[in-house]
């Protein structure tokens, strides 16, 4: 063999040697890049099912997908996420419409941007029921709650306002019922189970834990009462200003899981009863790990499912609805008159 026939073999062998590593270098390089992409945002929720949408959005990588990283910080209330929006403290938050957002909104200190979830008629939302000495004592309809006590949470939030639509159209004063605030979920459900409170508005999952154990009765869903936009994706109104590209990429992805979410959770059968299946229980254990974390995976799995609401397949928010809460939030005086319902929404977001 020539020394030129050597060196060209001496070539080749080095050449397949170094082919790989360069492959593998150039992969590492492009994942480094894709990491380096992904802009973190920060995103205030609550541990409920009615942030669903955002959970499954995680899960199917609808965010990440658009160049975003999710950091998610678990709050305690509605209130404490407008808080934290309006404070600085976070970019954007899903909450339910409350007194409290209604006047940041208004301030102009945070947007709704995009539809959390709603009350529908033919779907389960959150549930009307009575302590079972209350049934006893005849409180069997929603129209009997004059004078009864009602376990909500805090004035000025969702639940009150429910109760306040529940006494519009069924025609009583809302003044004659004896309000009992609560801090929790939790909470209102003991008070039920005990028979400190009369009755009480309770998300599907909650309230099936009564049900099932004999400590209340449902009396209606509130959706065959009322429809109710419960809640909205809020953006800080500095986040817009300052990273309105960021939150278009949100909403977006936002929008695509709200999607995803109404194909698979939003079908009912022939009977009126929501359908569930090995795929929704499979979405439904993964949302239980953000919602029920430390809870035993099947019990998790179940309440999520029995928790599922009504969302717009486009997130779209019902602006005429917005406009009933804050004028009702105003007759209540819990809401400044110089807030206009349009100033609330910045339906800019596509």
């Amino acid at each position: 063999m020539g020394a030129t026939e050597r060196i060209a073999r001496t070539f080749a062998k080095v050449s397949r040697m170094i082919r790989p590593a360069l492959v593998a270098l150039s992969l590492c390089s492009a994942f480094l890049t894709h990491a380096a992409a992904q802009e973190r945002v920060a995103v205030g929720t609550t541990r409920a099912v009615a942030n669903a949408v955002l959970f499954l959005g995680v899960e199917q990588g609808l965010f990440k997908a658009e160049g975003l990283d999710i950091e998610m910080t678990a709050y305690a209330s509605d209130q404490d996420v407008v808080e934290a929006l309006a404070g600085g403290g976070t970019d954007l938050g899903l909450a339910g419409f409350t007194a409290r957002a209604f006047n940041l909104a208004g301030s102009g200190a945070i947007k709704a941007i995009a539809a959390q979830v709603r009350e529908r008629a033919d779907y389960e939302g959150n549930d009307l029921v009575v302590s079972n000495a209350a049934w006893d004592r005849g409180l069997r309809k929603a129209e009997q709650l004059a004078g009864a006590s009602f376990a909500t949470h805090r004035l000025g939030t969702t639940l009150h306002y429910q109760l306040g639509q529940i006494a519009r159209v069924k025609q009583f004063d809302i003044a004659t019922v004896v309000l009992k605030p609560q801090g929790t979920f939790n909470d209102i459900a003991r008070a039920i189970a005990s028979g400190s409170a009369d009755a009480a508005l309770l998300p599907g999952n909650e309230a099936r834990v009564l049900l099932t154990g004999g400590q209340a009765r449902l009396i209606a869903w509130y959706s065959e009462i009322d429809q109710t936009q419960l809640g909205a994706l809020f953006a800080s109104s500095k986040a817009i200003d300052a990273r309105r590209a960021t939150v278009e990429k949100f909403v977006r992805a936002y929008r695509r899981a709200a999607t995803e979410y109404a194909a698979l959770y939003l079908h009912n059968d022939r009977f009126g009863k929501r359908v569930t299946n090995a795929k929704t229980r499979e979405m439904s254990a993964k949302i239980a790990r953000y919602v029920f974390p430390g809870r035993p995976a099947e019990m998790a799995t179940a309440l999520v499912d029995a928790g599922i609401y009504h969302m717009d397949r486009d997130a779209r928010l019902d602006a005429a609805d917005i406009a009933r809460q804050v004028a009702w939030y105003q007759s209540q005086s819990l809401v400044d008159r110089s807030v206009e319902a349009r100033a609330v929404l910045d339906t800019s977001f596509k």
